[in-house]
C-alpha cells in the first residue's frame, strides 16, 4: 500500500509539472544606471533618536543616572544625565548633576558649560551661589591662560624654517 501511494503521488507531480513548465524568467530593459536605495534600517537600536520633550523620559534617565552616581560610575551618570537634557532642555536638575559628573571626571570646560546652563535657567538663589563657588574654584580655561605666541619676525618659535 505504501508503494501504491509513493507511486501515486510520483505520478502526479510528473503531470503537474509537465503541464505547467515555470517560464524563463525575461530581464526587464532597463534604461539607464541601475540605482540601488539602502532598505529601511530593521533594526531599532540603531535608528537614531528623534529627541522630543519628554519629561517623564527625562525623570527616567536622571533617576538612572543617580543610580549609577552613587555606585561611582560617572561615566555611565554622565551619559544618563545628557541624554536627560536632550528629552528635556529646561530641566536644571539634569543641567546640575551633569556639571557634578563632569567634575568627578576631571572634564571642567564641560561642568563648566553645564553649570552656566544650570544657573541660566534660573534655580533657587542658595543653591545658585553654591554652584558659582563650585565655578570659581576651577582652573580658568585654556583660552585665557594661554601664554601669547612668541613671534620672531615671520617665523614662529620652535618652526623649522631655515634662512639662507
Amino acid at each position: 500500500m505504501a508503494r501504491a501511494y509513493i507511486a501515486f503521488i510520483f505520478a502526479v507531480s510528473v503531470v503537474t509539472l509537465a503541464q505547467d513548465p515555470k517560464p524563463a524568467r525575461e530581464k526587464p530593459a532597463t534604461r539607464g544606471p541601475v540605482i540601488e536605495q539602502e532598505p529601511a534600517e530593521e533594526d531599532p537600536a540603531l535608528k537614531p533618536t528623534e529627541y522630543s520633550f519628554n519629561p517623564l523620559e527625562a525623570s527616567r534617565n536622571i533617576t538612572t543616572g543617580n543610580f549609577y552616581f552613587k555606585k561611582g560610575n560617572h561615566r555611565a551618570a554622565m551619559r544618563r544625565y545628557l541624554e536627560a537634557t536632550k528629552w528635556d532642555p529646561m530641566s536644571g536638575e539634569a543641567y546640575l548633576k551633569l556639571g557634578e559628573s563632569y567634575e568627578k571626571l576631571h572634564d571642567f570646560t564641560n561642568a563648566r558649560e553645564a553649570y552656566t546652563k544650570y544657573i541660566s535657567l534660573g534655580p533657587d538663589p542658595k543653591n545658585a551661589e553654591a554652584v558659582t563657588k563650585r565655578l570659581e574654584k576651577f582652573p580658568k580655561p585654556k583660552a585665557e591662560t594661554a601664554a601669547p605666541s612668541a613671534d620672531v619676525g615671520n617665523a614662529k618659535i620652535g618652526s623649522a624654517k631655515i634662512k639662507k
